[in-house]
Protein backbone atom coordinates (compact mmCIF):
# COMPACT_ATOMS: atom_id res chain seq x y z
CA UNK A 1 0.00 0.00 0.00
CA UNK A 2 1.25 3.46 -1.31
CA UNK A 3 0.95 6.45 1.01
CA UNK A 4 -0.37 9.54 -0.34
CA UNK A 5 1.05 13.09 0.85
CA UNK A 6 -0.95 16.32 -0.05
CA UNK A 7 0.90 19.20 -0.50
CA UNK A 8 -0.50 22.61 -0.53
CA UNK A 9 1.08 25.11 -1.92
CA UNK A 10 0.38 28.86 -1.64
CA UNK A 11 0.84 31.16 -4.49
CA UNK A 12 1.91 34.51 -1.68
CA UNK A 13 4.83 32.30 -0.12
CA UNK A 14 6.48 32.31 -3.58
CA UNK A 15 6.52 36.00 -3.40
CA UNK A 16 7.36 37.59 -0.23
CA UNK A 17 7.78 40.78 -0.86
CA UNK A 18 5.33 43.47 -3.15
CA UNK A 19 5.49 47.27 -3.20
CA UNK A 20 2.40 48.58 -5.02
CA UNK A 21 1.98 52.51 -4.76
CA UNK A 22 -1.18 53.34 -4.90
CA UNK A 23 -2.48 56.45 -6.37
CA UNK A 24 -6.06 59.09 -6.05
CA UNK A 25 -5.44 61.52 -9.17
CA UNK A 26 -7.16 64.86 -8.76
CA UNK A 27 -6.97 68.43 -11.20
CA UNK A 28 -5.49 69.60 -7.70
CA UNK A 29 -3.90 66.69 -5.90
CA UNK A 30 -2.76 63.34 -6.00
CA UNK A 31 -3.16 61.16 -2.61
CA UNK A 32 -0.06 58.73 -2.73
CA UNK A 33 -0.26 55.72 -0.27
CA UNK A 34 1.81 52.27 -0.03
CA UNK A 35 2.21 48.81 1.75
CA UNK A 36 4.06 47.27 3.58
CA UNK A 37 6.34 44.60 2.35
CA UNK A 38 3.94 41.67 2.62
CA UNK A 39 1.10 43.65 0.85
CA UNK A 40 -1.55 42.80 3.63
CA UNK A 41 -2.29 46.62 4.65
CA UNK A 42 -2.01 49.83 2.87
CA UNK A 43 -1.56 52.97 4.41
CA UNK A 44 -1.20 56.65 3.24
CA UNK A 45 2.50 58.25 2.38
CA UNK A 46 1.46 61.92 1.31
CA UNK A 47 0.01 64.17 -0.83
CA UNK A 48 1.21 65.53 -3.80
CA UNK A 49 0.05 68.97 -5.02
CA UNK A 50 0.30 69.27 -8.37
CA UNK A 51 2.07 71.61 -10.07
CA UNK A 52 3.14 70.24 -13.80
CA UNK A 53 3.17 66.61 -14.97
CA UNK A 54 6.97 67.02 -15.01
CA UNK A 55 7.04 67.62 -11.38
CA UNK A 56 3.83 65.20 -10.27
CA UNK A 57 6.47 62.68 -12.52
CA UNK A 58 9.52 63.62 -10.21
CA UNK A 59 7.89 63.66 -6.79
CA UNK A 60 6.12 60.24 -7.79
CA UNK A 61 9.26 58.90 -9.11
CA UNK A 62 11.12 60.17 -5.63
CA UNK A 63 8.91 57.67 -3.78
CA UNK A 64 9.14 54.83 -6.68
CA UNK A 65 13.03 54.69 -6.34
CA UNK A 66 12.94 54.83 -2.41
CA UNK A 67 10.87 52.51 -1.68
CA UNK A 68 11.20 50.06 -4.96
CA UNK A 69 7.75 49.84 -6.19
CA UNK A 70 6.93 47.32 -8.81
CA UNK A 71 3.69 48.39 -10.11
CA UNK A 72 1.39 51.46 -9.49
CA UNK A 73 -2.59 50.65 -8.25
CA UNK A 74 -4.62 53.94 -10.00
CA UNK A 75 -8.19 54.65 -8.65
CA UNK A 76 -10.31 54.56 -11.99
CA UNK A 77 -13.46 57.14 -10.92
CA UNK A 78 -16.67 55.06 -12.86
CA UNK A 79 -19.61 56.64 -12.98
CA UNK A 80 -22.06 55.42 -10.70
CA UNK A 81 -24.05 53.39 -13.68
CA UNK A 82 -20.71 51.67 -14.08
CA UNK A 83 -19.76 53.77 -17.27
CA UNK A 84 -16.43 55.56 -17.99
CA UNK A 85 -17.44 59.74 -17.70
CA UNK A 86 -14.83 62.49 -18.57
CA UNK A 87 -12.49 62.43 -15.03
CA UNK A 88 -11.89 58.62 -15.52
CA UNK A 89 -10.45 59.34 -19.30
CA UNK A 90 -8.64 62.39 -17.66
CA UNK A 91 -7.10 59.68 -15.05
CA UNK A 92 -6.74 57.01 -17.95
CA UNK A 93 -4.63 59.78 -20.18
CA UNK A 94 -2.55 60.82 -17.09
CA UNK A 95 -1.63 57.01 -16.03
CA UNK A 96 -0.72 56.18 -19.40
CA UNK A 97 1.77 59.13 -19.24
CA UNK A 98 2.89 58.17 -15.96
CA UNK A 99 3.76 54.83 -16.44
CA UNK A 100 5.82 54.99 -19.54
CA UNK A 101 7.37 57.78 -17.70
CA UNK A 102 8.40 55.32 -14.96
CA UNK A 103 8.28 52.43 -16.91
CA UNK A 104 6.03 50.72 -14.80
CA UNK A 105 2.83 48.25 -14.64
CA UNK A 106 -0.40 49.95 -14.12
CA UNK A 107 -3.86 48.95 -12.55
CA UNK A 108 -7.05 49.76 -12.37
CA UNK A 109 -9.19 49.78 -9.32
CA UNK A 110 -12.62 51.31 -8.98
CA UNK A 111 -12.45 54.44 -7.00
CA UNK A 112 -16.11 55.01 -6.38
CA UNK A 113 -16.92 56.22 -3.37
CA UNK A 114 -13.28 56.17 -1.66
CA UNK A 115 -13.29 60.01 -1.55
CA UNK A 116 -16.70 59.77 0.40
CA UNK A 117 -15.23 56.89 2.42
CA UNK A 118 -12.02 58.97 3.26
CA UNK A 119 -14.49 61.95 4.80
CA UNK A 120 -16.61 59.55 6.87
CA UNK A 121 -13.45 58.35 8.52
CA UNK A 122 -12.43 62.15 8.84
CA UNK A 123 -15.75 63.05 10.65
CA UNK A 124 -15.18 59.88 12.92
CA UNK A 125 -11.78 60.99 13.73
CA UNK A 126 -13.45 64.62 14.89
CA UNK A 127 -11.93 66.43 11.61
CA UNK A 128 -12.69 68.81 9.55
CA UNK A 129 -12.94 67.34 5.62
CA UNK A 130 -13.16 70.74 4.48
CA UNK A 131 -9.82 71.59 5.90
CA UNK A 132 -7.88 67.90 5.49
CA UNK A 133 -8.07 67.62 1.73
CA UNK A 134 -4.78 66.28 1.16
CA UNK A 135 -5.45 63.78 3.99
CA UNK A 136 -8.95 62.74 2.59
CA UNK A 137 -6.87 62.19 -0.85
CA UNK A 138 -3.59 60.29 0.89
CA UNK A 139 -6.95 58.42 2.68
CA UNK A 140 -8.44 57.56 -0.35
CA UNK A 141 -5.47 56.03 -1.78
CA UNK A 142 -4.96 54.14 0.74
CA UNK A 143 -8.15 52.11 0.55
CA UNK A 144 -8.13 52.11 -3.17
CA UNK A 145 -4.49 50.09 -2.82
CA UNK A 146 -6.07 48.00 0.39
CA UNK A 147 -8.77 46.89 -1.98
CA UNK A 148 -6.34 45.98 -5.23
CA UNK A 149 -4.18 43.95 -2.22
CA UNK A 150 -7.78 42.12 -0.67
CA UNK A 151 -8.47 41.27 -4.02
CA UNK A 152 -4.94 40.00 -5.70
CA UNK A 153 -5.13 38.28 -1.74
CA UNK A 154 -7.86 36.71 -2.36
CA UNK A 155 -7.29 35.25 -5.36
CA UNK A 156 -4.09 33.86 -4.27
CA UNK A 157 -5.75 31.93 -2.25
CA UNK A 158 -6.71 29.74 -4.99
CA UNK A 159 -4.06 27.14 -3.65
CA UNK A 160 -2.44 24.24 -5.95
CA UNK A 161 -2.36 21.28 -4.35
CA UNK A 162 0.07 18.78 -5.42
CA UNK A 163 -0.33 14.86 -4.66
CA UNK A 164 2.62 12.43 -4.13
CA UNK A 165 2.39 8.89 -4.42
Amino acid sequence: MHSRRISVIYPEQAKLFISALGLDFGRKRIGVAGCDRTGLIATGITTIERISFERDVEQIREIVNEREVQILVMGLPYSMDGSLGFQARQVQKFTIRLAKALKLPVEYMDERLTSFQAEQLLIAENRSPSRHKGLIDRKAAALILQQWLDVKRANSRSSVAAIEY
